[in-house]
């Protein structure tokens, strides 16, 4: 699989190409162009090879003295769209925890197929209220994100009536060390897995679970990552979050799911997993 951030590198690049072409067309040097908006002789080189990422007043800047107005907004919508596409996570929690899950809400109510490879933690749709409120207690920790744990502890635990609202199918993936691995205390944890396993019954739900040792081949990425449909990925890095919309890349994680799922057991198999995990907490 390639770089999760070759996306963003690709988006980068295609909106610096677009701006050094209009600049070529409107026959302006870039220290011309520098020189009619005030700027420093360098600015438009480090614009045009990626080195300073633009900002609106910039792109309005290349837009007028260049003589494409028109233009514009489409580059500002663009530049914004390759800036949300990597994002960390402490920006994106700056502005509180239950904002978060309401920002990402509407997503998970409008996809039909959803796919969620997780190598760190139960997933968000199958988390029981106290498994949430134990990771967002460690988040809160770590990052020094705003404390309104039980606001998004609601918003995520209301967020889970799309696994009972038909025509849709959710695929999860999880690694047998999720399971081991304890989030809170010994009681939250084996409270999460009895409802793993409640709501892997579900019509909808399909949970395979990867077991420790099942060989694996060639090179396995290690960040967890969620497909919406065929047309969005979201890979959860350490320090931020990466949206992937370019096609070719989105196959490629659907492929490496597809790998991932041929060796992830199911049903009694996944289920002797999980008991086992709880056997093991006492």
């Amino acid at each position: 699989m390639s770089s999760p951030s070759s996306s963003v590198t690709e988006a980068r690049k295609a909106l610096d190409r677009r701006l050094r072409e209009i600049r070529r067309e409107s026959g302006l040097t870039g220290r011309a162009l520098a020189e009619r908006a005030g700027w420093h002789e360098s600015k438009c080189s480090r614009i045009e090879h990626g080195r300073t990422p633009p900002a609106d007043a910039d792109i309005r800047a290349y837009t007028f003295h260049c003589g494409a107005q028109g233009q514009t907004a489409d580059l500002i919508a663009a530049a914004r769209a390759v800036e949300g596409m990597y994002i960390d996570w402490r920006r994106i929690e700056r502005a509180g925890l239950k904002h978060l899950q309401q920002i990402s809400t509407p997503l998970y109510e409008r996809t039909r197929h959803f796919r969620d490879y997780q190598s760190g933690v139960i997933p968000g749709l199958l988390q029981s209220a106290a498994y949430t409120r134990a990771v967002l207690r460690t988040v809160v920790h770590l990052r020094q994100a705003p404390g309104d744990i039980e606001e998004a502890v609601s918003l995520r635990m209301d967020r889970q009536r799309v696994l009972h609202s038909g025509g849709r199918r959710f695929v999860f993936l999880v690694e047998e060390w999720v399971l081991r691995t304890v989030i809170g205390d010994a009681g939250t944890m084996a409270g999460a897995l009895g409802h793993l396993i409640s709501v892997a019954s579900l019509p909808s739900v399909s949970l395979g679970i990867i077991p420790m040792g099942v060989p694996r081949g060639g090179d396995w990425p290690t960040e967890s990552f969620l497909i919406f449909d065929d047309s969005l990925v979201k890979v959860e890095l350490v320090s931020a979050r990466l949206s992937v919309t370019q096609p070719s890349e989105i196959a490629e994680y659907t492929r490496t799911f597809a790998e991932l799922s041929a060796i992830a057991v199911r049903g009694v198999d996944a289920r002797r997993l999980i008991t086992a995990a709880i056997d093991v907490l006492g």
